[in-house]
């Protein structure tokens, strides 16, 4: 049976040598990327989609070399890892979207501040995953605490797919940028891809700089949910690790290909919350076997067909609601005229 791995680091797939390689090489794929959007443009469908094609190439060939290097558990638990990662990253995606239709960010600027954001994303989740993978070390209630933590964000979604709160976004009612316009001032007009310009004695923030801590807040709450997640599949923090890592790097030119595909996709919230109950129950029933072995756990095989089965359904039912949506609404302006 397939089940959660105690975080162990004598055990891990990750090597110091490997560990090295893997952070060398982001770091090298964050500095093109910056090179690439260093020139605010609008980017085009076929730039989006050669980089989405790349993106997804690296993490699927690595998928591979971790299957043949390490076997078929640690690679199915690779996969997963970054199925559930690929698909938060999507949510990422769709509230980022909102926040840079909120703040009327210009197209040409757009990708720099996507960027910078899965910049932040990096940095948050590898702090995360460092606590996340001392805490399950130490403490075996860590596993009970992720679990309830993903079945309270699975129900948060359920009940904001509901309620469609999830689809609007007012920036003067985000904490982090009301507490930023107290004590900085706030400039009217987009300078670029500068954060901030000096005005009279004082620095004051660009509207780019409101986007990008607007941005930044989002991702400390998706860092919450989204490490919990992949360590109900795995207990390695390397697969952990690479697995966020993997998922956030494309999502710059994800976001402009699936940029018009992602308001379809209007059933996703119910599809994200039955995946993180189904990791957050995983979770739970992992912590209650240590306590009481009678207790089953999920395999992660079955995990991994729970989330195929989940998100091929919200695709089909999300396109086939958002048809009906757009008939309905030609029906009605054909009435009007």
């Amino acid at each position: 049976m397939l089940s959660i791995a105690a975080v162990d680091p004598t055990t891990t797939v990750g090597s110091p040598g490997l560990w090295t390689a893997t952070i060398v090489g982001l770091v090298l794929l964050l500095a093109v990327d910056f090179l690439v959007t260093r020139r605010p443009h609008e980017v085009s469908l076929r730039e989006a989609g050669t980089w989405s094609a790349v993106y997804i190439a690296i993490p699927l060939a690595f998928g591979v070399y971790v299957w043949t290097r390490w076997g078929s558990q640690t690679g199915i638990e690779y996969l997963t890892g970054y199925l559930v990662e690929k698909t938060l990253s999507i949510d990422n995606l769709f509230v980022f979207m909102l926040l840079l239709a909120a703040f009327a960010v210009p197209v040409a600027l757009q990708q720099r501040a996507l960027l910078i954001g899965v910049l932040g994303a990096l940095v948050l989740r590898g702090i995360f995953i460092a606590l996340g993978a001392a805490a399950l070390s130490r403490f075996t209630a860590a596993f009970l605490v992720f679990g309830l933590i993903l079945l309270a964000t699975g129900v948060k979604l359920l009940r904001d797919q509901r309620s469609g709160a999830q689809h609007v976004i007012d920036p003067t009612s985000m904490r982090s940028v009301r507490l930023v316009r107290r004590f900085v001032p706030v400039t009217d007009a987009y300078h670029g891809t500068r954060l901030s310009v000096r005005l009279g004695a004082r620095r004051a923030l660009t509207p780019f700089g409101l986007v990008v801590v607007a941005i930044l807040a989002t991702d400390i709450v998706f860092a919450v949910d989204s490490v919990p997640a992949v360590y109900g599949i795995t207990g390695d923090p390397y697969l952990v690790f690479v697995t966020n890592a993997f998922a956030l790097l494309g999502l710059r030119a994800l976001y402009f290909v699936l940029h018009g595909a992602l308001a379809r996709l209007v059933h996703l919230g119910y599809g994200l919350a039955i995946i993180l109950g189904v990791i957050g129950v995983k979770l739970v029933l992992h912590w209650a076997h240590t306590v009481w072995p009678a207790v089953p756990e999920i395999p992660t095989l079955a995990s991994l067909g729970v989330i195929v089965a989940v998100l091929t359904t919200v695709t089909l039912t999300s396109l086939r609601a958002s048809r009906r949506r757009e008939a309905v609404e030609t029906v009605d302006a054909v009435e009007v005229h």
